[in-house]
């Protein structure tokens, strides 16, 4: 799964033989915020700097489930890239918004 917030992006696997998921990030500030705001309890950051997303964290799945449900329920913009440049700087709403159109390629059938 893919995440993509006003506060980070996100990927979330379950690990083969893991309970936990593994939510990871390509910058560690994402990682941050996530705790600062949903998940105060989670664990270390690891770093692993070659590493396909070089910051990861376990987190319970119960656990990210409620964070999941809570930032659902924070949702108050009308314009998610908007929010992404005032949160996050105008730099990170551009990188989105490359996402946003690489993903709408498949919606006129350009992209896929």
């Amino acid at each position: 799964m893919w995440l993509m917030t006003d506060f980070g992006f996100f990927s979330i696997v379950k690990k083969e033989g893991e309970e936990n998921l593994t939510v990871r990030a390509r910058v560690r500030q994402d990682l941050l915020e996530l705790r600062r705001r949903y998940l105060p309890g989670l664990g270390a950051i690891e770093e692993t700097e070659y590493a396909d997303y070089r910051f990861r964290v376990r987190v319970p799945r119960e656990a990210f489930a409620e964070a999941l449900r809570d930032i659902a329920l924070d949702i108050e913009y009308p314009n998610f890239k908007n929010s992404v440049a005032g949160k996050q700087g105008k730099a990170r709403a551009r990188v989105y918004e490359d996402v946003w159109h690489r993903l709408h390629g498949l919606q006129t059938g350009d992209g896929g």
